[in-house]
């Protein structure tokens, strides 16, 4: 395992409607940072084959709603690697958008393009 930059991780989720905060079924911004240490992690174990730990963002840009009833992509890259610090550029897509009717309460669609709706940029530390 070598972690070098250009490696990436992506993990896909459901957004369930138990995670909805806000009127509009909206999700906090929270969602989507426990997602990005998700994938950080996922992204730590295949370069380093360690989970890492999160040591700070030094970015965080909220670009767009995430609903409960989207399906999410998240993905990390690999962006700078230090002895023991790697820099990861994060990004949250909703990739598909529930359309609930009173006819058809489960509808959804794909999103084409799919939405950007939060950035970051945030570092992890593995072991030396």
């Amino acid at each position: 395992m070598t972690a070098e930059v250009g490696a990436r991780a992506t993990q896909r989720r459901y957004v369930p409607y138990s995670h909805a905060h806000y009127a509009g079924d909206l999700v906090d911004g929270a969602y989507g940072l426990a997602l990005f240490g998700d994938v950080a992690t996922e992204l730590c174990i295949r370069t380093d084959g360690d989970e890492g730990l999160f040591a700070s963002y030094s970015d965080v840009q909220f670009l767009a709603p995430v609903r409960a009833g989207d399906v999410v992509e998240a993905t990390a890259e690999l962006i700078r690697v230090g002895n023991r610090s790697r820099v990861m550029a994060f990004a949250l897509v909703v990739v598909a958008r529930g359309g609930a009717t009173e006819e058809r309460p489960g509808a959804a669609a794909l999103l084409d393009p799919p939405l950007v709706a939060t950035t970051a940029t945030g570092t992890v530390v593995v072991p030396g």
